[in-house]
Protein backbone atom coordinates (compact mmCIF):
# COMPACT_ATOMS: atom_id res chain seq x y z
CA UNK A 1 0.00 0.00 0.00
CA UNK A 2 1.24 3.67 -0.88
CA UNK A 3 3.72 2.23 -3.62
CA UNK A 4 2.02 3.92 -6.05
CA UNK A 5 1.38 7.00 -4.38
CA UNK A 6 4.99 7.53 -4.28
CA UNK A 7 5.46 6.74 -8.15
CA UNK A 8 3.06 9.02 -8.75
CA UNK A 9 4.71 11.89 -6.94
CA UNK A 10 8.14 11.11 -8.80
CA UNK A 11 6.34 11.18 -11.94
CA UNK A 12 5.02 14.37 -10.92
CA UNK A 13 8.32 15.90 -9.96
CA UNK A 14 9.91 14.59 -13.10
CA UNK A 15 6.58 16.03 -15.25
CA UNK A 16 7.31 19.48 -13.60
CA UNK A 17 10.97 19.79 -13.85
CA UNK A 18 12.37 22.98 -16.28
CA UNK A 19 12.62 20.92 -19.11
CA UNK A 20 9.13 20.04 -19.51
CA UNK A 21 6.61 21.98 -21.58
CA UNK A 22 4.27 24.04 -19.46
CA UNK A 23 1.45 22.01 -20.46
CA UNK A 24 3.44 18.98 -18.69
CA UNK A 25 4.50 20.60 -16.04
CA UNK A 26 0.97 22.29 -14.88
CA UNK A 27 -0.33 18.26 -15.71
CA UNK A 28 2.58 17.38 -12.77
CA UNK A 29 1.81 19.69 -10.58
CA UNK A 30 -1.82 18.14 -10.79
CA UNK A 31 -0.52 14.46 -10.09
CA UNK A 32 1.63 15.67 -7.13
CA UNK A 33 -1.08 17.52 -5.41
CA UNK A 34 -3.14 14.95 -5.79
CA UNK A 35 -1.02 12.12 -4.73
CA UNK A 36 -0.05 14.26 -1.81
CA UNK A 37 -3.69 14.64 -0.71
CA UNK A 38 -4.11 11.05 -0.47
CA UNK A 39 -1.11 10.65 2.11
CA UNK A 40 -3.72 12.50 4.49
CA UNK A 41 -5.18 9.63 5.42
CA UNK A 42 -1.75 8.49 6.74
CA UNK A 43 -1.98 10.39 9.56
CA UNK A 44 -0.14 10.19 12.86
CA UNK A 45 -1.97 10.68 16.41
CA UNK A 46 -0.09 12.80 19.09
CA UNK A 47 -1.92 12.75 23.06
CA UNK A 48 -2.23 16.11 23.21
CA UNK A 49 -3.63 16.58 26.87
CA UNK A 50 -0.38 17.78 28.18
CA UNK A 51 3.54 18.34 27.41
CA UNK A 52 5.33 18.14 24.33
CA UNK A 53 2.92 17.55 21.94
CA UNK A 54 3.56 20.48 19.56
CA UNK A 55 7.06 19.22 19.37
CA UNK A 56 6.18 16.15 17.79
CA UNK A 57 3.56 17.29 15.63
CA UNK A 58 6.57 19.47 14.37
CA UNK A 59 8.81 17.05 14.01
CA UNK A 60 6.66 15.42 11.92
CA UNK A 61 6.16 18.34 10.13
CA UNK A 62 9.65 18.31 9.27
CA UNK A 63 9.45 14.88 7.78
CA UNK A 64 6.35 15.62 5.73
CA UNK A 65 3.98 13.59 8.06
CA UNK A 66 0.43 15.23 8.81
CA UNK A 67 0.70 14.80 13.11
CA UNK A 68 -3.41 15.03 14.28
CA UNK A 69 -3.71 16.20 18.05
CA UNK A 70 -5.68 13.32 19.66
CA UNK A 71 -7.84 14.05 23.06
CA UNK A 72 -11.02 11.85 22.56
CA UNK A 73 -10.96 8.22 22.50
CA UNK A 74 -13.37 8.42 19.09
CA UNK A 75 -9.77 10.15 17.54
CA UNK A 76 -7.99 6.99 17.64
CA UNK A 77 -10.02 5.56 14.78
CA UNK A 78 -8.83 8.08 12.27
CA UNK A 79 -5.19 7.28 13.13
CA UNK A 80 -2.29 4.81 11.66
CA UNK A 81 -0.29 5.12 14.71
CA UNK A 82 0.28 7.44 18.02
CA UNK A 83 2.62 8.89 19.61
CA UNK A 84 2.72 9.40 24.02
CA UNK A 85 4.40 12.64 24.44
CA UNK A 86 6.79 13.74 27.55
CA UNK A 87 5.24 15.70 30.48
CA UNK A 88 3.59 15.46 33.64
CA UNK A 89 3.27 11.85 33.59
CA UNK A 90 0.39 11.94 36.68
CA UNK A 91 -1.32 14.87 35.42
CA UNK A 92 -1.29 13.21 32.11
CA UNK A 93 -2.77 10.14 33.35
CA UNK A 94 -5.83 12.10 35.42
CA UNK A 95 -6.82 13.64 32.28
CA UNK A 96 -6.66 10.52 30.39
CA UNK A 97 -8.89 8.89 32.98
CA UNK A 98 -10.97 11.77 32.56
CA UNK A 99 -11.55 11.70 29.27
CA UNK A 100 -11.60 8.02 29.53
CA UNK A 101 -8.82 7.09 27.43
CA UNK A 102 -7.99 4.39 28.94
CA UNK A 103 -9.73 2.05 27.56
CA UNK A 104 -9.84 2.92 23.98
CA UNK A 105 -5.59 3.28 24.29
CA UNK A 106 -5.33 0.03 25.03
CA UNK A 107 -7.31 -1.97 22.53
CA UNK A 108 -5.39 0.85 20.11
CA UNK A 109 -1.90 -1.32 21.40
CA UNK A 110 -3.37 -4.74 21.76
CA UNK A 111 -4.85 -3.60 17.68
CA UNK A 112 -1.08 -3.96 17.43
CA UNK A 113 -1.30 -0.26 16.05
CA UNK A 114 1.94 1.22 16.38
CA UNK A 115 2.80 3.02 19.83
CA UNK A 116 5.79 5.25 20.84
CA UNK A 117 5.84 6.67 24.11
CA UNK A 118 8.46 9.37 25.05
CA UNK A 119 9.80 9.90 28.41
CA UNK A 120 6.20 10.08 30.77
CA UNK A 121 4.68 8.06 27.42
CA UNK A 122 7.32 5.66 28.15
CA UNK A 123 5.16 5.08 31.90
CA UNK A 124 2.22 5.27 30.26
CA UNK A 125 3.29 2.28 28.36
CA UNK A 126 4.95 0.31 30.88
CA UNK A 127 3.45 -2.69 32.55
CA UNK A 128 4.42 -1.55 35.69
CA UNK A 129 6.25 1.42 37.13
CA UNK A 130 7.79 2.26 40.22
CA UNK A 131 8.49 5.48 42.24
CA UNK A 132 5.24 6.92 41.32
CA UNK A 133 3.56 9.54 43.54
CA UNK A 134 1.41 8.37 46.57
CA UNK A 135 -1.47 6.10 45.20
CA UNK A 136 0.20 5.50 41.50
CA UNK A 137 -1.44 6.19 38.38
CA UNK A 138 -2.89 4.39 35.87
CA UNK A 139 -1.09 2.76 32.84
CA UNK A 140 -1.76 1.57 29.13
CA UNK A 141 0.71 -1.13 29.24
CA UNK A 142 2.15 -3.43 26.94
CA UNK A 143 5.44 -3.19 27.72
CA UNK A 144 6.96 -5.69 29.48
CA UNK A 145 9.27 -3.87 31.91
CA UNK A 146 9.48 -2.32 35.07
CA UNK A 147 10.07 2.19 34.73
CA UNK A 148 11.25 3.63 37.45
CA UNK A 149 9.34 7.11 37.04
CA UNK A 150 12.06 10.26 38.34
CA UNK A 151 15.19 7.33 38.44
CA UNK A 152 17.19 9.98 37.33
CA UNK A 153 16.19 13.27 40.27
CA UNK A 154 14.16 16.12 40.14
CA UNK A 155 13.59 19.08 37.09
CA UNK A 156 16.80 20.62 38.35
CA UNK A 157 18.98 17.32 37.62
CA UNK A 158 17.72 17.19 34.26
CA UNK A 159 21.09 16.25 31.52
CA UNK A 160 22.17 15.36 28.35
CA UNK A 161 24.32 12.48 27.15
CA UNK A 162 25.54 10.73 23.80
CA UNK A 163 23.48 7.08 23.72
CA UNK A 164 24.85 4.66 21.61
CA UNK A 165 22.53 3.70 19.34
CA UNK A 166 23.42 1.69 17.04
CA UNK A 167 20.35 -0.07 15.41
CA UNK A 168 19.07 3.90 14.92
CA UNK A 169 22.33 4.74 13.36
CA UNK A 170 21.80 1.24 10.72
CA UNK A 171 18.20 2.19 10.37
CA UNK A 172 17.96 5.60 9.74
CA UNK A 173 21.97 6.38 9.05
CA UNK A 174 23.66 9.05 10.67
CA UNK A 175 26.10 9.10 13.56
CA UNK A 176 26.32 6.39 15.53
CA UNK A 177 25.51 8.08 18.77
CA UNK A 178 22.45 10.01 19.17
CA UNK A 179 22.43 13.27 21.61
CA UNK A 180 19.75 12.54 24.48
CA UNK A 181 17.77 15.41 26.04
CA UNK A 182 16.97 13.83 29.66
CA UNK A 183 14.13 15.65 31.79
CA UNK A 184 12.92 14.51 35.05
CA UNK A 185 13.20 11.26 33.03
CA UNK A 186 12.47 7.89 33.90
CA UNK A 187 14.47 4.92 33.90
CA UNK A 188 13.81 0.94 32.42
CA UNK A 189 15.08 -1.06 35.30
CA UNK A 190 13.81 -4.48 34.20
CA UNK A 191 12.97 -5.73 30.83
CA UNK A 192 11.40 -8.82 29.59
CA UNK A 193 12.82 -11.73 27.42
CA UNK A 194 10.76 -9.97 23.99
CA UNK A 195 11.99 -6.70 25.04
CA UNK A 196 14.78 -5.46 22.43
CA UNK A 197 17.24 -2.76 23.68
CA UNK A 198 18.00 0.20 21.65
CA UNK A 199 19.76 2.22 24.07
CA UNK A 200 20.98 2.07 27.40
CA UNK A 201 23.42 4.31 30.30
CA UNK A 202 25.55 3.91 32.84
CA UNK A 203 24.76 4.82 36.31
CA UNK A 204 27.53 5.90 38.41
CA UNK A 205 27.56 4.09 41.98
CA UNK A 206 27.20 7.44 43.74
CA UNK A 207 23.87 8.62 41.74
CA UNK A 208 20.81 6.98 43.05
CA UNK A 209 17.14 8.54 43.26
CA UNK A 210 15.93 9.21 47.06
CA UNK A 211 12.18 8.95 48.08
CA UNK A 212 10.94 12.11 49.21
CA UNK A 213 7.69 11.93 51.57
CA UNK A 214 5.48 12.97 48.24
CA UNK A 215 6.95 9.59 46.99
CA UNK A 216 6.87 5.90 48.19
CA UNK A 217 10.08 4.08 48.70
CA UNK A 218 10.94 1.42 46.22
CA UNK A 219 13.25 -1.86 46.59
CA UNK A 220 13.95 -1.72 42.87
CA UNK A 221 17.56 -0.24 42.14
CA UNK A 222 20.30 -0.85 39.94
CA UNK A 223 23.73 -2.20 40.68
CA UNK A 224 26.47 0.09 41.38
CA UNK A 225 28.57 0.87 37.96
CA UNK A 226 25.58 -0.83 36.51
CA UNK A 227 23.71 0.58 33.02
CA UNK A 228 19.23 1.12 33.05
CA UNK A 229 17.95 0.64 29.85
CA UNK A 230 16.63 4.25 28.11
CA UNK A 231 15.35 3.02 24.87
CA UNK A 232 13.26 0.02 23.68
CA UNK A 233 10.94 -2.12 21.09
CA UNK A 234 8.51 -4.59 21.39
CA UNK A 235 6.60 -5.10 18.53
CA UNK A 236 4.41 -2.28 18.04
CA UNK A 237 6.00 -0.65 20.92
CA UNK A 238 8.91 1.98 21.23
CA UNK A 239 9.68 3.72 24.17
CA UNK A 240 11.90 6.23 25.10
CA UNK A 241 12.98 7.77 28.31
CA UNK A 242 14.26 10.85 26.76
CA UNK A 243 13.15 13.68 24.43
CA UNK A 244 14.07 12.95 20.66
CA UNK A 245 11.38 15.80 19.54
CA UNK A 246 13.50 18.38 21.49
CA UNK A 247 16.14 18.14 19.20
CA UNK A 248 16.60 18.55 15.49
CA UNK A 249 17.70 14.92 14.72
CA UNK A 250 14.30 12.93 13.20
CA UNK A 251 16.04 9.50 12.87
CA UNK A 252 13.98 8.28 15.85
CA UNK A 253 10.69 9.27 14.29
CA UNK A 254 11.62 8.47 10.54
CA UNK A 255 12.20 5.14 13.00
CA UNK A 256 8.60 5.25 14.56
CA UNK A 257 7.66 5.90 10.47
CA UNK A 258 9.11 2.87 9.75
CA UNK A 259 7.62 0.53 11.90
CA UNK A 260 4.24 1.63 10.52
CA UNK A 261 4.74 -0.02 7.53
CA UNK A 262 6.20 -3.28 9.30
CA UNK A 263 2.89 -3.69 10.90
CA UNK A 264 1.37 -2.79 7.56
CA UNK A 265 -0.47 0.24 7.50
CA UNK A 266 1.39 2.08 5.57
CA UNK A 267 4.95 2.68 4.33
CA UNK A 268 7.55 5.26 5.43
CA UNK A 269 8.14 6.63 2.04
CA UNK A 270 4.67 7.06 1.31
CA UNK A 271 3.93 8.96 4.78
CA UNK A 272 7.40 10.92 4.77
CA UNK A 273 7.08 12.67 1.93
CA UNK A 274 3.65 14.51 2.09
CA UNK A 275 5.06 17.71 1.62
CA UNK A 276 7.83 16.58 -0.42
CA UNK A 277 11.63 15.46 0.81
CA UNK A 278 12.32 15.49 4.70
CA UNK A 279 14.81 17.65 5.79
CA UNK A 280 18.25 16.35 5.74
CA UNK A 281 19.13 17.33 9.68
CA UNK A 282 20.43 14.54 11.15
CA UNK A 283 24.37 15.10 10.24
CA UNK A 284 24.61 18.30 12.69
CA UNK A 285 21.75 18.86 14.82
CA UNK A 286 21.47 22.20 16.88
CA UNK A 287 21.74 21.55 20.37
CA UNK A 288 21.29 23.75 23.83
CA UNK A 289 23.70 21.75 26.29
CA UNK A 290 22.54 20.50 29.45
CA UNK A 291 24.70 18.92 31.76
CA UNK A 292 26.32 15.41 31.71
CA UNK A 293 24.94 12.87 34.45
CA UNK A 294 27.50 11.89 36.30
Amino acid sequence: MGDWKVTLREVGFVLRSEEMRPVEKKMGEMIEKWASECFTNMAVGVLALQGSFNEHIAALKRLGVKGVEIRKPEQLDNISALIIPGGESTTMAKLAEYHNLFPALRDFVKMGRPVWGTCAGLIFLADKAVGQKVGGQELVGGLDCTVHRNFFGSQIQSFEAELAVPELADKEGGPANFRGIFIRAPAILEAGPGVKVLADYPVPSNKYVDSSSAVESQEEKTEPEGKVIVAVKQGNLLGTAFHPELTADTRWHSYFLKMVDEVGEGTSNSISTVDGEALSDNQNPPRIDLPIFQ
